[in-house]
């Protein structure tokens, strides 16, 4: 049986820049991308060493690029040493201290301003009050806050005097929360007494109070409250400290704690397969490099641009182009606190009008929920400030790309769909927005820099138009440093002995077409092994959403089956209500036959079950473990507490 995973979409559709964009582009035309990526080929480590002295400040320069001594342990620049702070707020001080450094807008549609100067000041108050708590160089603090002006705030003020952050997405339980403050081996928590979404509040300060009360957190000698919402909170005297309490009388200057290059900025944990999070540790300089680097070359950064993400910063995606990469670059950018759907589907393009957004960033599962919701939304605002359009988190399937492109985008825009993940500490395939001509459902070509291949399951390249392992074949700055205190999991998970130790494996799927574009297929364990064809689900889920007339959204796993070995399992949001009974099973029918044009009979769905929405977190990420348990009819044992929809569950059990 062959290891290849076969790709079965073809997509013709390419989509230039246009020449007025190409000529104000940071990178001008496929000429000068070729020639970045030709400089890296060359001199791979001068080609990093020469953008690290353009683009960083330095305490103390670098005289060592890489070090490979003890690969996979990669180090960069590891003999200099900065701090990722002063290079988000200082460097802005002199030159634009009274620019707009985040607007944040509420859930409730209140809108608060910070300039660049008195972020800085805000920072250094808390940076002071966390030294004061007797916390030093390299102790961990963790921040389970919602998003607000403040967990950017916090953030920075750990990074100012060395303390490695590890930020938790405010929508998890208080048993990940203990989880994750024991594995960190955190001494400091900052909270707030809750948060806003979708006009409700959630509580945060009782979430950390229940994570106390399951024990092993003694560690914690204070916990900082924010007072977000005001409703009433228990406080337990002398561990827990309001916010504005322990900022009051603090000088608004702190001189930056520097750091080697090497110095863990921050842990962020993310789900391993064996359900156990896995601390995911970037260090300083590289990671601040890349994040730097990629707002310049993938959202052509201007200094006039206002920029959006609308990531959570409990996820890395928050982390890169929200606390660090856009301050970094001296950008005005939003925040939000709220939901796209929240008063209504228009959210997303009011703000977009209200704050005038040139670069807008968020993930194909919100895109696809906006369609949804109402498709023709978008045509009610103004959306002429748009120059560039961003996906990320995971594939977006051609059809979605296409409403982007010509409802949200009007034609104009560039879409750069970014491929990454927690681990690569920022984008490494995507097109370049000045640069690449875009094909709807890919994401291009890999950045200079960047040395990926498509392998087989022996390490050994299949060569352009055929589908396989994705690899990354040289450390790049921002990579993952290790697993936070498990390096023999790190070393296993990310650089396994079938590849010799030497390729990244990434976890994903993907394909290239004969003209060298990537495309993901999804991960290597949602690979489907149908009849000895090994089929990416994400190629499914694009074929199912192709049909416009019918469906939503869907999600494609496999379930173990005697005669096909797995068979094909999709869970299906229809733009119409949920079908039952008849009118069910004829729906079925009809997507059956609808993927089988587009793909093949192999491709055909076994099962179909129809739900109101997916199980998602509260940050749009589609929960794909709960799905193999429900198609393998197993018991959910796993925490739910951080859907945004769990009544859907039920729903989704039902196969037709």
């Amino acid at each position: 049986m062959s290891s290849r995973i076969e790709s079965v979409l073809s997509e013709t559709r390419v989509f230039p820049p246009s020449a007025e964009f190409v000529k104000q582009a940071n990178i001008s035309g496929m000429d000068a991308y070729r020639g970045m990526v030709a400089e890296a080929e060359k001199d791979f480590e001068g080609f990093w060493a020469k953008l690290a002295k353009e683009h960083l400040l330095w305490h103390k320069p670098f005289t060592k690029t890489l070090d490979e001594s003890k690969a996979p342990f990669f180090r960069w620049f590891y003999d200099g040493e900065t701090n990722a702070s002063y290079n988000c707020l200082d460097r802005h001080l002199k030159t634009q201290p009274d620019k707009t450094a985040i607007i944040f807008e509420a859930d409730d549609g209140k809108v608060t301003r910070i300039s660049y100067k008195a972020l800085y000041h805000e920072v250094c108050k808390l940076a002071n009050a966390l030294k004061h708590h007797g916390i030093k160089t390299g102790d961990r603090i963790l921040i389970y806050m919602p998003m607000s002006i403040q967990v950017v705030v916090a953030m920075q003020a750990c990074a100012r005097i060395g303390a490695t952050h590890s930020v938790v997405f405010g929508g998890f339980s208080a048993k990940s929360l203990q989880e994750r403050i024991i594995d960190a081996g955190a001494t400091e928590v900052i909270t707030a007494d809750g948060q806003f979404r979708g006009g409700k509040e959630i509580p945060l300060k009782p979430v950390v109070d229940e994570a106390f009360a399951m024990g092993g957190c003694d560690a914690v000698r204070n916990v900082i409250v924010y007072k977000r919402s005001g409703s009433p909170v228990s406080m337990k005297a002398p561990r827990d400290k309001w916010w504005d309490d322990v900022i009051k009388g603090q000088s608004d200057a702190c001189e930056p704690t520097w750091v080697n290059a090497e110095h863990p900025l921050f842990i962020l944990y993310t789900s391993g397969s064996t359900g156990k999070p896995k601390g995911i540790q970037h260090s300083t300089a590289g990671y601040m490099l890349w994040a730097i680097l990629t707002m310049k070359w993938v959202f052509d950064h201007k200094k006039s641009d206002v920029f959006w993400c609308t990531a959570d910063v409990g996820w890395v995606t928050g982390h890169t182009y929200i606390t660090y990469g856009p301050l970094a670059a001296g950008a005005t950018e939003v925040m939000f606190e709220g939901v796209p759907t929240y008063p209504d589907a228009g959210r997303f393009w009011k703000i977009i009008q209200d704050h005038k957004v040139n670069v807008f960033y968020t993930a194909p599962t919100a895109i696809r929920s906006l369609i949804k919701a109402g498709a023709d939304q978008p045509k009610k605002y103004d959306l002429s400030s748009l120059r560039i359009l961003g996906t990320v988190g995971e594939p977006i399937n051609p059809e979605a790309w296409m409403w982007y492109h010509t409802v949200v985008g009007n034609e104009r825009c560039p879409i750069v769909d970014t491929w990454w993940q927690t681990e690569t500490g920022g984008h490494l395939i995507s097109p370049l927005p000045g640069a690449t001509p875009t094909k709807p459902g890919s994401c291009t070509f890999p950045l200079p820099g960047i040395i990926a291949d498509i392998v087989d399951e022996t390490g050994n390249p299949v060569g352009r138009g055929k589908g396989g392992i994705l690899v990354i074949k040289r450390p790049w700055p921002a990579m993952i440093r290790t697993i936070w205190g498990d390096p023999e999991r790190y070393r296993k998970t990310y650089f396994p002995e079938d590849f010799k130790g030497k390729l990244y494996l990434a976890g994903d799927g993907a394909s290239t077409d004969e003209e060298g574009y990537y495309r993901i297929m999804g991960r290597i364990d949602d690979v489907l092994n149908v009849s000895g064809h090994r089929l990416g689900t994400m190629e499914i889920e694009s074929a199912l959403v192709a049909n416009t007339k019918l469906v939503a959204e869907a999600a494609v796993v496999g379930r173990p089956d005697d005669l096909t070995g797995e068979a094909v399992c999709a869970f299906v949001v229809l733009k119409g209500a949920r079908p039952t009974g008849d009118e069910a099973q004829k729906i079925a029918k009809e997507l059956r036959d609808w993927v089988g044009k587009e793909i093949g009979a192999i491709a055909k769905p076994r099962d179909i079950r129809f739900g109101d929405n997916l199980p998602k977190t509260r940050s749009g990420k589609i929960m794909r473990r709960l799905l193999r348990s429900i198609a393998r009819g197993e018991e959910i044992t796993q925490d739910v507490s951080t859907l945004e929809n769990p009544a859907v569950l039920e729903q989704l059990k039902q196969p037709l």
